[in-house]
């Protein structure tokens, strides 16, 4: 069993078979039953993961949820600093991760290091940081946002603020745009929202001359220009659920489609593709990471379990609470 555990280390995830014949979803939600816990999804992850689900959301809906739940144990189907999230609100509860390897190329493009020497160069400056950051970044934050609440943080401070926004540059160029801030912005992107092709959404927008365009505000510059809406996630899926219009063109990761078409069935929404793809998809390879069948073995062994130390934890905490009460 050593050796199986060693290997499971390695590969960051539980890799044993899965008994033939089971049902897993069924499976699944036994163990939920019997070991208290709760499953969280983001709209990025597979389909079959946000219907089996508990609670599907964005950054700040999980977070929320997580914040709220009474669950001894918390399955965050999504990415890793999703998970230290959870964990850093809820350090009495098991917060599980299926796959370690799950990881978010915009956390990844800060690391803590980097962007501690980055701060301490402009002390007279607060730290606004994104919720795509480690919990070692969000510890160097005056306060967290996500793309759902980072026009209202940020209209919350003094206009004459000296702030610092990291680490998505796309993100906090919009926000300067919206607010007339000029803050100091990290340069890093997410992989997903950098593909998409300015071209090919064009040529989508000709093909269907009536459909709106709905994009992510992580998108550089040049794509937000020619958005009729540009908003987090969730608030895309809900400008959807109650636009009178029929058809979409769709610029973020495209998970997204599955609870937009499930919830709006008689709409077409299309998802733009990105620059290096003949396909019309543009899939998030981390959170694809996340399968039905790691799923069912993370609650079965109760591993990969988040840890963040208690140091870094104590202040990462602070940001995060200040954005859920601003929020």
């Amino acid at each position: 069993m050593n050796q199986v555990k060693d290997s499971w280390k390695e590969k960051g995830y539980v890799d044993e078979p899965i008994p033939e014949g089971i049902d897993l979803k069924a499976e699944i939600r036994r163990m939920c039953r019997e070991k208290n816990a709760i499953i969280l999804a983001h709209y990025y992850t597979d389909g079959v993961l946000q219907d089996l689900a508990d609670f599907v959301g964005d950054s700040l809906a999980l977070a929320q949820q997580a914040a709220r739940t009474d669950a001894s144990i918390i399955v965050m189907c999504g990415v890793h600093f999703m998970g230290e999230t959870n964990k850093v609100l809820c350090p009495d509860k098991t917060v599980l991760v299926p796959d370690l390897n799950a990881t978010c190329s915009l956390a990844e493009s800060c690391p803590a290091e980097a962007f501690k020497a980055f701060v301490e160069a402009h002390p007279d400056h607060e730290v606004i940081s994104y919720v795509n950051t480690s919990a070692a970044v969000k510890a160097l934050t005056d306060v967290v946002v996500t793309s759902t609440n980072a026009k209202r943080i940020v209209d919350s401070f003094p206009q004459d603020a000296k702030l610092i926004f990291g680490p998505d540059r796309n993100l906090g160029s919009y926000i300067n745009s919206v607010t007339g801030r000029q803050m100091l912005l990290w340069d890093g992107a997410c992989h997903v929202h950098e593909r998409f092709s300015v071209e090919k959404l064009v040529a989508l927008m000709k093909e269907h001359p009536g459909a709106k365009v709905l994009a992510h505000p992580e998108c550089k510059g040049a794509v937000v220009k020619l958005a009729d809406v540009v908003a987090s996630t969730a608030g895309l899926l809900h400008y959807a659920q109650q636009a009178e219009a029929d058809t979409f063109l769709v610029v973020t990761e495209s998970g997204i489609l599955h609870e937009m078409q499930k919830t709006c069935p008689d709409k077409t929404f299309i998802p733009v593709p990105p620059d290096d793809s003949t396909c019309g998809c543009n899939e998030c390879q981390f959170m694809r990471l996340c399968t039905l069948e790691k799923v069912y073995n993370t609650l079965r062994y109760e591993w990969p379990a988040i840890e963040v130390p208690a140091d870094v934890a104590a202040r990462a905490i602070r940001p995060i609470e200040r954005m859920l009460a601003l929020s």
